[in-house]
């Protein structure tokens, strides 16, 4: 799979065997197009919040504190849905508390990059973001 942030391009893949039905759903929406702002509790990452959305995906490989690189699907619950992408140090949580997601893809390429990128939309506001085959 390829990530394009703010005109850049990251390889990474699908954790399938760490959360395959969560692979499976999102494989269904690609390409997946969006904008990605930073997250406000949680520490070193990207967020797309996708409100009421109801992804219907039950939970696998959750994780609270993803490394960089990490993607990490919040399903509807007591916090909005979600995708987070860490670039640094993450603790995942929002205004409702700590929260867990389902990692399910790993960025595997350029992470200084990412993390530039992450530090950038801090300071300048949200990025464009595609996630294609």
């Amino acid at each position: 799979m390829i990530i394009k942030i703010d005109g850049h391009e990251f390889d990474a893949v699908f954790e399938e065997e760490k959360s395959p039905k969560t692979c499976e759903l999102f494989k269904q929406k690609l390409p997946f197009k969006n904008q990605v702002v930073h997250v406000r509790w949680s520490g070193e990452g990207m967020w797309i919040p996708l409100g009421d959305a109801d992804l219907a995906v039950e939970w696998e490989d959750a994780t609270s504190h993803p490394a960089p690189g990490q993607i990490i699907h919040y399903p509807k619950g007591k916090s909005e849905t979600e995708i987070l992408i860490a670039y640094g140090s993450v603790s995942f949580a929002s205004k409702a508390g700590p929260l867990a997601g389902n990692h399910f893809a790993s960025i595997t390429s350029d992470l200084n990059r990412l993390r530039e990128i992450g530090i950038s939309t801090l300071w300048e506001g949200a990025k464009h973001i595609e996630f294609k085959q």
